[in-house]
């Protein structure tokens, strides 16, 4: 059954960002200045970027952190960056995800580690969130590397969907600098929030009352599991630090397990 948004407080939050965004030459240093501020990273699995140096490096680093990991699969557009929509057939999008989310796991466990779960990247992250087929066959992609991962994408009808007919955990994200219609979809067409102090007051807002302001001067109530922080504005790094000091990030449904007893 789809989940309906409830205007309440949010208690626990996941605070996400992208690692291994490099390839070859091509490095990017800051990301790692996110992860003392993060509770998850998305790992890019080598088509839209990342290579085998750069990969190693974040999942070796994430493990130091101590910070929940994820595949972060996108389209074979190193040039790109993964922004380019690509016609798949249903075929063709399985073996793409099936490809990166194994790469990444069988990485990952050479170093006694887990991915927990799956983001889509660029073009196939908003096709992910406008066509509820494509969702289903990157869902059921994700389900046949393991039946453990969760599936993350953006907050609203269509993921929450997913979860009941595919029955996969998924997690709902909002874009701290994205803006949004009155029924979240992503308005592409308008630039990114780039001010600090509206960031912190979206955020505000999310952790008040589970609503995210929308480009219609309203307020659209959302299930939101995570925020995703971007690395590629000059005062992104004061963005996520000043999120920090509103609330400290937990890993999706950690606070489950902290109540289980498993962990203290």
């Amino acid at each position: 059954m789809q989940k309906t948004p409830v205007k309440k407080s949010i208690k626990t939050l996941d605070f996400n960002c992208d690692l291994a965004q490099g390839y070859g030459v091509y490095k990017n240093t800051s990301e790692y200045d996110f992860l003392d501020y993060v509770s998850s990273v998305n790992i890019s699995c080598g088509f839209h970027a990342g290579d085998p140096q750069t990969i190693k490096k974040a999942l070796l680093t994430a493990k130091e952190k101590n910070i929940v990991i994820g595949a972060h699969i996108g389209f074979a557009d190193i040039q790109g960056f993964g922004y380019r929509a690509m016609d798949l057939s249903d075929d063709e999008l399985e073996a793409l995800v099936i490809y990166q989310v194994g790469a990444i796991m069988s990485f990952a466990k050479a170093y006694n580690l887990e991915i927990e779960h799956v983001r889509p990247h660029g073009a196939m992250y908003k096709r992910a969130a406008e066509d509820f087929r494509f969702a289903t066959v990157i869902a059921r992609s994700i389900q046949k590397c393991s039946q453990w991962l969760t599936y993350c994408g953006l907050s609203g009808e269509i993921i929450e969907k997913i979860a009941d007919y595919i029955k996969i955990p998924v997690c709902e994200e909002i874009i701290i600098d994205k803006q949004y219609t009155q029924d979240l979809a992503i308005e592409y067409n308008l630039p990114d929030i780039t001010d600090t102090e509206t960031c912190i007051k979206r955020l505000q807002t999310i952790l008040h009352t589970s609503q995210v302001n929308n480009s219609s001067d309203g307020l659209t109530i959302a299930n939101i599991d995570s925020i995703h922080f971007s690395n590629k504005h000059s005062n992104s790094l004061e963005i996520i630090q000043r999120a920090n000091s509103l609330i400290k990030p937990e890993p999706v449904r950690y606070g489950r397990v902290k109540a289980s007893g498993w962990v203290d």
